[in-house]
């Protein structure tokens, strides 16, 4: 079966780091896209500079893996409804969708976490677009994400090591590890 991964969450959930390990090691994917690594390698002194351009290459990157039906995954923050239908169409062309959702305990630790990567070479964003994207992000993936993907997992990577919230395997259960976290975020963003 065709596998198509998404790894998701806001700007500082550690999407970049933990892919490295889960995507070759425990899930056995070797095609990541990453727009940010796309723009490190477009302008590794200034990579927020080539942030479009990456845009673009990560997209027909994407388009090109599907059409030849590898396997795959891709990092985003959901903030965006962008990949609804692709998503959709990835599944009505035998894909099996994997989401997993590294989830921080608030905006301001999100922001904590991205001066630090800055501080240590790597990419700024606005702090305002840090908590548009850390709301939006979760509204989207309850409202949109979450009913269409075959399985999901919602971690809390806001320490270490991980926590697994809940998931969802098999499309049908939902598996809750801590039902009073889990609780308390569904009634906030579902």
């Amino acid at each position: 079966m065709k596998r198509l991964y998404i790894i998701s969450g806001c700007n500082g959930a550690g999407k970049t780091t933990a892919s490295t390990t889960i995507l070759p090691e425990i899930l056995g994917c070797i095609d990541f896209v990453n727009a940010d690594e796309i723009a490190k390698g477009l302008s590794p002194f200034l990579p927020e500079s080539a942030s479009i351009e990456a845009g673009r290459l990560m997209l027909d990157r994407i388009h090109k893996l599907f059409s030849k039906g590898q396997n795959f995954a891709f990092e985003t923050t959901l903030a965006s409804k962008s990949y609804r239908n692709f998503i959709i169409r990835a599944k009505e062309n035998g894909y099996y969708v994997t989401l997993l959702f590294l989830w921080l305990q608030s905006p301001d630790l999100a922001i904590r976490r991205v001066e630090t990567r800055v501080k240590e070479g790597g990419h700024s964003i606005p702090k305002n677009v840090i908590i548009r994207r850390y709301h939006n992000g979760l509204k989207n993936f309850f409202e949109i994400f979450e009913p269409i993907v075959d399985e999901w997992m919602f971690i809390d990577n806001s320490g270490s090591p991980y926590e697994l919230i809940a998931s969802k395997i098999n499309g049908t259960e939902v598996i809750q590890k801590n039902a009073k976290l889990w609780h308390s975020i569904t009634e906030t963003y579902k």
